[in-house]
């Protein structure tokens, strides 16, 4: 599907470009899109390793384990299938872990983990069981305390106060979580009645 849609859209800036009868616009913007994405990149490169390194020494410190304990009793009510001593909780709570501390490039492999151990547990293998959607919907809205690849963005391109944004993104990340949560329940729970029907 992703495949159709960078296609639509390279097509309409090519047909774009045509009819207003300027074609190098294209090659220009190609051009200009790809320095530009250079730019970035190696800006973020510095700051994504510092803000990894510190995470890095942070999880070997403990922090993650600790922050895994304090959600233990939440994950357990989230997902009530997964047992507690299943290697799916363990992966849950890191990835959970690693989206509050905001590092989406751990959280990523730490969620496979996870989706892959919450199939091991799914007795529907081709339909998604009720932990993989309420994971998918949290990874999704993802209560973030500490941004830091969003302020690594900001700083990448010049923010005076790159870390302002904490404030503002925990409490938006808040209340999303709070609505998937409240969502996530409701829909199961109309799910049930249906099934049950």
């Amino acid at each position: 599907m992703i495949n159709y849609i960078w296609f639509f859209m390279i097509l309409a800036g090519v047909i774009t470009a045509a009819s207003k009868g300027d074609i190098q616009l294209v090659t220009e913007g190609v051009l200009k899109g790809s320095e530009q994405a250079v730019v970035v990149a190696a800006g973020l490169i510095g700051i994504i390793s510092f803000w990894s390194g510190v995470m890095k020494i942070a999880q070997d410190a403990g922090l993650m384990q600790v922050l895994a304990r304090l959600l233990g009793p939440l994950a357990r009510r989230l997902y009530p299938e997964v047992p507690p001593d299943h290697p799916a909780m363990g992966a849950l709570l890191a990835a959970m872990s690693a989206n509050i501390l905001g590092l989406g490039s751990a959280c990523t492999p730490l969620g496979l983990k996870a989706m892959g151990h919450l199939q091991e547990l799914n007795r529907h293998k081709e339909t998604a069981s009720d932990a993989m959607c309420t994971f998918m919907a949290l990874t999704s809205s993802s209560l973030t305390v500490l941004p830091s690849t969003i302020i690594a963005l900001r700083l990448s391109h010049g923010a005076r106060a790159p870390a302002d944004i904490i404030g503002p993104i925990l409490l938006a990340t808040l209340c999303s979580t709070v609505v998937t949560v409240i969502l996530d329940a409701s829909l199961r729970s109309l799910t049930r009645r249906r099934a049950r029907l």
